[in-house]
């Protein structure tokens, strides 16, 4: 670092030699994050293998857990006094600013009262529909475009398997897809508040949901597979994903979600139950079928009417689509009220 005017003659090569990090330096936000994770660990935190920015406590019966977005912190816990200890504990190496209780982070706007803590981006489905402007032949229009869309499936599940398929044509767009596109966007703009709702009073009961669009896709004859993880009645984790190879058949494309819990396809239930019928079978398959013996899963059948997965693995119709939004627990808190 070069030395400031007047601290030394012109002629002088000596340097600064830095004590600590200084604010713009490439190794600056390194060099941050290595000291607040330090400061965690000798708090008793835990630093998460799957996530470096989770952070959890664990103490009798009081869990305090901390996420870290760039220079932005969320805690959450059920002990005030924890919370309030932690805080104090940040503040003398950081001086860290209390914002409160969160309402809005990373254009999720999050609201809570006694029922639970609903999760929507209205403001970012607002936002994308001012911007969406006139189609031009410029294929990057449509790429920011889907890219925004990808980003509002954190909160909306019920856009999942329409932005997928729009996300397959981001090389080669034509007016076809950007009309799908702006159909997506008129369904948003009729629904901009949806978002997750998660109860304060669900119990604790974990269910899966898995399926497999078999070879809808015209194109390749490709895959879907699909799963949602419900904790009691709250949606917690769900995903879609066509599958790299073709699938000859609806079993060999299933049991490559086999840890789900649920799925629609009785053969692989049968396949799980009495697995020696088949010599290739993948680890995974050994393992759950040990946890199925000790009865801490439970594979069934579900008839279509309840595949709550199928909203993110295939098309539905309006009804069906409406029916599993609602399974979703999703809610709009912006709607305006009825009845009244």
């Amino acid at each position: 670092m070069t030395p400031p005017p007047g601290n030394c003659s012109p002629n002088d090569n000596r340097v600064c030699k830095l004590t600590k990090s200084l604010y713009g330096l490439k190794q600056a936000s390194r060099q941050w994050f290595q000291k607040l994770t330090s400061c965690l660990i000798t708090y008793d935190f835990s630093q998460s293998k799957s996530d470096s920015s989770l952070f959890i406590k664990f103490s009798s019966n009081n869990i305090l857990i901390l996420c870290v977005y760039v220079d932005d912190i969320i805690l959450a816990g059920n002990n005030i006094q924890e919370i309030e200890a932690i805080k104090a504990h940040l503040d003398a190496p950081f001086t860290i600013k209390d914002l409160g209780q969160l309402k809005y982070i990373l254009g999720i706007e999050i609201a809570r009262n006694k029922q639970g803590i609903t999760l929507c981006q209205r403001k970012n489905a607002l936002d994308l529909l001012i911007d969406s402007g006139d189609p031009l032949p410029d294929p990057s229009i449509y790429r920011r475009l889907v890219g925004r869309l990808l980003y509002l499936t954190i909160t909306r599940p019920d856009l999942s398997y329409s932005i997928q398929t729009l996300s397959q044509f981001m090389s080669n767009p034509t007016s076809t897809h950007l009309t799908a596109a702006h159909r997506v966007l008129r369904y948003i703009k009729s629904t901009p508040g949806k978002g997750l709702f998660y109860s304060a009073n669900s119990p604790l009961q974990l269910t899966g949901f898995c399926d497999e669009d078999w070879a809808r896709c015209k194109e390749t004859r490709r895959s879907i597979n699909g799963f949602a993880i419900f904790l009691g009645d709250s949606l917690v984790s769900w995903k879609a994903k066509k599958q790299p190879t073709i699938s000859r058949s609806s079993t060999e494309a299933e049991y490559r979600e086999v840890s789900s819990i649920s799925c629609e396809v009785q053969w692989l239930i049968y396949l799980l139950h009495d697995i020696e019928r088949t010599k290739h079978i993948q680890l995974d398959c050994h393992f759950v079928r040990e946890k199925i013996q000790e009865g801490l899963i439970k594979l069934i059948h579900i008839a279509a009417i309840h595949q709550t997965v199928d909203i993110v693995t295939k098309p539905l119709n309006p009804n069906l689509f409406q029916h599993f939004i609602n399974k979703l627990s999703m809610t709009n808190i912006h709607a305006p009220l009825t009845g009244v």
